[in-house]
């Protein structure tokens, strides 16, 4: 009697009679058809062994779990006496596997996903798996919104045992979305509800192209959600997409999506009360909550709330407090109460606080900028200070912080600072040699000369300055001195500094020196011999110590010549600089100098003490430091220049912004700027008699005399330093104004 079962072939042939045997003993069994299969892979599979005794049921039963191993395409049981015999037909192995068509997923990760459906060469092919990886691939397909995607497999016999398979896949085009319907809405028109989304309908032939009309699965959950939180964040609090339905039209090509939700009832905020243990008064953590009584009801300003009073919690020293705000419908029926649940957990203490990534720089110069310290209560204020005050140092691109609870440890936790090193272009200590300037410096700070944070320096320095090489004015001059300056932090983010230095400084001069410059020296003299004292307030909030991107700097300093001094006078200066991240990669920057110096007496101001303005890091678009008034050539010859002003005003507006292709947004910042100011002169330097009637002077500050520019500026972070560039194109220069339409400079930064 021959038996079929799912492809298997079972034949029991009785004793040289031919009749039907019910059951038999099983003396031996032989397996016949194997070519790579080895036996014992089929004895492993086969429930019968030899001196079994077993009935055609039971034999079917075996043959059908040895077919179900997937290597033979046919398995027949026989009988010879009281052996049974095994016949075998098996699979074919794959030598090759093609694939074509594939590009939105690259062929490796296909080869991957087949071989894990082994699907690969060298195994045993079987067309169920064939069949189910072409519906799966199909469904990955569809997800993305390829609706025509079609998967089609062939298979060739190369030889007896051996075949390859063609996967060729017709990837299509993305269905393009035609038709997206809200049904059930009655606050909220289709207009404003299809504002929100991501997703796009019927973009039109105009702007087509920068829309995303493109569905995809994954966005219209996406979409479904923010029109979930619109509603939450008015008031409906039982908001509730009732059915999603997506069609595709007859060619595939396009997707009709209808939304049916039930808006419900509007509420608004009616009781608020805290559940558990609050830790901190409960007025303190009502003034923390964003929702009061009577306003309509908004998730995002419950969140905000709970957010705040977690963070609060966290201050304490319960980093891991849990806080949860539910809405409970009131009896009324119009209003929801507010329970906020509270739960702060222990009291955590830091048991161990580590740095990585500071390859070049000691853990001591991290260490001594803690604020939290080890075997004190954990607090996240104190901890994220910690992070800000590594920012603000200038040595890293990123600083990130992980903490982890201490295993078997419920109240310790440990805290890593993870940080990226980048070149920063300043030193504490240094020597240097310009040939502008044809000096030599020498410098160091120690920012930790006490364990409290008190920072001492000093400098000796050397200077031959000649301005007329970088054609400035006509002059040049040779100083030398040296100095010391303290630094005392005042608050976490404020510092004063308190210096002295001793300067001697000789002016020289030329026959096409300007008139204004030569009066000067003639009626006081050549050389100056000057003990400056100086002080400054800083106040530095900035996420970054390099180019920042958020936070705001002040920075108020005053410098004078002590009486005794060959030239007494007295010069303030005040900066500041405050930036607002629009988000993650867009921010605005604004930037304000102002400058006032003057004389302790009736001897006029040193000229070599003027402020300057024009270049980098004032108005670029003008030549460095030829903004002001021009001087009275020499009657010689030479050429109108500047000796700057004892007045200054600055100001700059800039719109930062992210570089497409560049994966550290951290060492490359772009913006677009608009930079104005210039230098004034609150009363004219006397000329040699015999130019007096060609001088021009006009002395006082005249807000109509600011030059303005606008451009475009690059920052990039290099291994030795900021690298800045700008193209700037002035917008009010005027006749004898030097501009330059491409700058750069090294180790500045906007």
């Amino acid at each position: 009697m021959k038996i079929k079962t799912f492809g298997m072939a079972v034949l029991l042939l009785a004793g040289a009679s031919g009749a039907q045997a019910q059951s038999f003993d099983i003396s031996d069994i032989r397996v016949e058809g194997l070519q790579r299969v080895s036996a014992a892979s089929v004895f492993n599979a086969f429930p019968v062994s030899a001196n079994d005794q077993v009935s055609e049921s039971e034999l079917a039963a075996a043959a059908r779990e040895l077919f179900e191993t997937g290597l033979f395409e046919d398995v027949s049981l026989a009988r010879e006496g009281d052996v049974l015999v095994i016949q075998v037909v098996e699979r074919p192995t794959i030598s090759q596997l093609n694939i074509n068509g594939n590009e939105q997923i690259s062929e490796d990760d296909l080869r991957q996903g087949l071989t894990e459906a082994g699907l690969a060469e060298g195994e045993v092919l079987q067309l169920s798996t064939l069949e189910e990886m072409e519906r799966e691939l199909e469904g990955v397909y569809q997800s993305q919104g390829r609706y025509s995607a079609g998967i089609e497999t062939d298979v060739e016999e190369i030889d007896e045992g051996r075949v390859r398979v063609n996967i060729d896949i017709n990837e299509g085009e993305v269905a393009k979305i035609r038709q997206i319907n809200i049904v059930g809405n009655e606050a909220f028109d289709d207009e404003t509800l299809l504002d929100i989304f991501e997703l796009e309908d019927s973009p039109g032939l105009l702007f087509g192209w920068f829309s995303n009309d493109e569905y995809s699965r994954e966005a219209l959950g996406g979409d479904i959600e923010r029109l979930r939180s619109y509603y939450l964040d008015r008031g409906y609090v039982n908001f509730d997409v009732t059915s999603t339905q997506v069609s595709i039209g007859e060619d595939k090509s396009e997707i009709f999506i209808t939304l049916n939700v039930d808006e419900g009832q509007q509420y608004r905020v009616g009781d608020v009360r805290f559940s558990g243990d609050l830790e901190i008064g409960e007025q303190e953590a009502r003034d923390l909550l964003t929702i009061e009584r009577g306003e309509i009801f908004s998730r995002q300003d419950l969140n905000t709330s709970t957010e705040a009073l977690r963070q609060r919690l966290g201050a304490e020293g319960f980093a891991f407090a849990e806080v949860e705000g539910v809405p409970e419908v009131a009896d009324d029926g119009e209003t929801v109460d507010m329970v906020i649940n509270v739960d702060p957990g222990q009291r955590a203490y830091v048991r161990r606080i580590e740095f990585v990534g500071n390859t070049t720089t000691d853990d001591e110069v991290l260490r001594r900028e803690m604020i939290q310290m080890e075997g004190a209560p954990a607090s996240t204020d104190s901890i994220t200070q910690s992070r800000q005050r590594l920012e603000r140092l200038g040595f890293f691109s990123q600083v990130e912080v992980d903490t982890e609870r201490v295993p078997g440890e419920q109240d310790k936790l440990d805290v890593t600072y993870n940080v990226e090193e980048q070149p920063s272009g300043s030193v504490s200590a240094s020597v240097g040699f310009s040939q502008s300037a044809g000096g030599v410096n020498f410098g160091f700070t120690d920012p930790y000369w006490t364990l409290d944070g008190i920072s001492r320096g000093y400098n000796v320095f050397y200077r031959e300055t000649d301005y007329e090489d970088s054609d400035i004015s006509t002059y040049s001059t040779d100083s030398f001195g040296a100095g010391i300056n303290f630094g005392y932090p005042i608050s976490e983010l404020s510092r004063l500094n308190f210096g002295a230095s001793a300067e001697d400084t000789t002016v020289k001069t030329y026959s096409d020196t300007a008139s204004e410059i030569r009066r000067y020296v003639e009626d006081e003299g050549d050389n100056a011999q000057t003990l400056k004292l100086d002080a400054n307030w800083t106040r530095n909030n900035l996420n970054r110590g390099i180019m920042p991107t958020a936070g705001n700097y002040q920075r108020v300093s005053i410098e004078a010549g002590a009486p005794g001094s060959d030239t007494q006078y007295y010069k303030a200066s005040a900066r500041a600089q405050q930036l607002f991240a629009l988000n993650d990669a867009w921010s605005l920057k604004f930037t304000g100098d102002v400058g006032y110096a003057d004389t302790v007496g009736d001897d006029p101001y040193p000229f070599y003490e003027n402020f300057y303005a024009g270049g980098l890091g004032s108005v670029r678009g003008f030549t460095s430091n030829t903004l002001g008034q021009a001087t009275t050539p020499s009657s010689e010859g030479g050429r109108d220049r500047t000796l700057g002003g004892n007045v200054l005003m600055e100001g700059s507006a800039e719109v930062i912004f992210p570089l497409p292709f560049v994966e550290d947004q951290n060492s490359l910042q772009a913006s677009l700027f608009l930079d104005a100011g210039n230098t004034f002169l609150s009363s004219c330097y006397d000329v040699l008699d015999e130019d007096a009637n060609r001088q021009e002077c006009e002395s006082g500050v005249d807000l109509g005399d600011l030059r303005y520019s606008a451009g475009l500026g690059l920052s990039w972070l290099t291994p030795v330093g900021p690298l800045t560039f700008a193209v700037a194109e002035p917008l009010n220069d005027e006749s004898g104004d030097d501009t330059q339409f491409f700058q750069f400079a090294l180790g500045q930064s906007f």
